[in-house]
């Protein structure tokens, strides 16, 4: 019997199985069934907590646009928010969100704390430049000018791609001319009015670059362009 159920094609033989096998296969769809439902159940509830979540969140903003004095939402609120819903990207940006309230209040080291835990937690974030950016600012307010130069520089050099690279630039820089070292504060204010040529930071690095030359009458000009760089032409038609 055996031999011919060998000799039969592949889907006689998967139904000649199942009728020899009815208990195990009833189970085994069973659970494949339940499997699926709980993910399915997973996957809908995470859906609905992120829901939750962005919900919480706007609630507390809307709290702050609200409010007929126009205060902010405290930092708490925000906290709050963040505990309740702790895996949500929402509760990212409301603990972004709290650390920026905290810096505005003056509460540097509790707004330091903050923008870490958030670096800590969210590697991935496309924040991450905002929180690194917040944490070296509280150095930076505390008066830490050296730890907060290392801050800076560190965002600049390991993060190429963030958008805040020419806010932190510029932070280096003005420490940077604050520690006597104008040819590195001129770089980064060059590099700055480079990029921004049409944004107030851009203005704004453009003037401290014309306060450096009167400053320093003798600062070292910007380095040339190589010898043998290509020179961009016009094709003519």
């Amino acid at each position: 019997m055996d031999s011919e159920v060998g000799q039969l094609p592949l889907s006689h033989r998967v139904l000649a199985w199942f009728e020899t096998n009815k208990t195990q296969a009833f189970w085994g769809v069973g659970i494949v069934a339940v499997a699926g439902v709980i993910v399915s159940f997973f996957m809908w509830r995470q859906g609905q907590r992120a829901q939750e979540a962005g919900e919480a969140l706007s609630s507390v903003m809307l709290a702050q646009v609200t409010d007929p004095n126009g205060r902010p939402a405290t930092p708490d609120a925000y906290l709050q928010m963040a505990a309740k819903y702790p895996d949500s990207a929402a509760a990212a940006r409301a603990v972004l969100l709290a650390a920026s309230e905290l810096f505005v209040q003056g509460k540097y080291t509790e707004a330091k704390s903050e923008f870490d835990r958030f670096a800590r937690e969210h590697r991935d974030s496309p924040l991450m430049g905002q929180a690194l950016l917040g944490s070296a600012a509280c150095l930076d307010a505390q008066g830490k000018t050296k730890e907060a130069a290392l801050a800076y520089k560190d965002l600049i050099d390991h993060h190429p791609g963030e958008t805040i690279l020419p806010q932190a630039r510029f932070a280096l820089a003005r420490l940077y001319e604050a520690q006597n070292e104008p040819e590195k504060a001129r770089t980064l204010f060059e590099d700055v009015e480079r990029d921004n040529p049409y944004g107030s930071l851009g203005s704004e690095a453009g003037m401290r670059l014309e306060e450096l030359k009167v400053k320093y009458p003798n600062l070292a000009p910007a380095a040339p362009m190589p010898t043998n760089a290509m020179p961009y032409k016009i094709e003519k038609r």
